[in-house]
């Protein structure tokens, strides 16, 4: 099995991502969209395995826009990144593809008998941190399987297509922590994405009275914003920016409103 080069720094890892021929091995199994375990070979012979969901395979949803999920999944990774969490593993757009346009993610190489409910409580640290996450980016289909633990000792956070809705959405099974506090350093965090995502301490006001104004300032700030920009909608973003900073002002996890918070099913 194809592995990511080892000498691969990760700037050179996601050039390989965006720039790699991808070739599709085979559909993955129990999943709702067409998903493929896809090998990515680059112009030099690197080579690694990915992702691939072309958005040509997405299951049509009432709530979420057709063609958007892998878009999202990207989304997810830039806030991920922009945040310094390392939740999300290293997702890309492609435009063109064997299936045509769609994501490719780093493939993770884990250990497919654990998952959230066999790491808790032991793991409790690194999914308040997925929890804060997922509570940021809208995330409507948290399983437990959804959680992968890989060699090194690290837990990822995968399949994050149903995010970002601007309606609350959030459908998780990390609820251990409802009404605790949130740690100190994950506030900051949120806060500082907050300001990131509303281009400076000025635009809070804006967020409410004038949202063209609001969108042309995020376009001329963060870079990583105007990227965010390109894969969901300036309605999305703000509410985004809402959602991390109520994170940071009211610093505790929320309670699961009804039965609806929880996914099915639940691995």
């Amino acid at each position: 099995m194809a592995q990511a080069t080892p000498s691969l720094d990760g700037d050179a890892q996601e050039r390989l991502l965006r720039e790699g021929r991808i070739k599709a091995r085979g559909l993955m199994p129990d999943c709702s969209n067409y998903t493929y375990l896809a090998h990515v070979r680059g112009a030099e012979g690197a080579e690694t395995l990915g992702v691939y969901k072309p958005a040509q395979g997405e299951t049509p949803l009432d709530d979420f826009p057709d063609g958007t999920l892998g878009k999202r999944e990207v989304a997810a990774y830039l806030v991920s990144a922009a945040l310094d969490w390392q939740v999300v593993p290293l997702t890309v757009y492609r435009t063109q593809g064997p299936l045509g346009p769609g994501s490719l993610q780093q493939f993770i190489v884990a250990d497919i008998s654990e998952h959230y409910f066999t790491l808790m409580p032991e793991r409790a640290a690194d999914f308040r941190t997925m929890a804060a996450f997922d509570v940021i980016v809208n995330n409507a289909d948290r399983k437990s399987g959804h959680c992968l633990l890989d060699g090194d000792g690290h837990i990822w956070g995968v399949d994050n297509g149903l995010t970002f809705h601007p309606l609350p959405k959030l459908r998780t099974v990390i609820w251990e922590f409802a009404g605790e506090e949130v740690a100190a350093t994950l506030r900051r965090d949120a806060q500082r994405l907050a300001d990131e995502l509303v281009a400076g301490e000025g635009c809070a006001a804006t967020l409410r009275r004038d949202a063209q104004r609001l969108a042309d300032e995020l376009v001329a700030g963060e870079g990583w914003v105007k990227s965010l920009l390109q894969l969901i909608s300036g309605a999305e973003v703000r509410a985004l920016a809402q959602r991390a900073r109520r994170l940071a002002d009211e610093g505790r996890y929320p309670e699961p409103s009804s039965r609806w918070a929880y996914p099915w099913p639940l691995i």
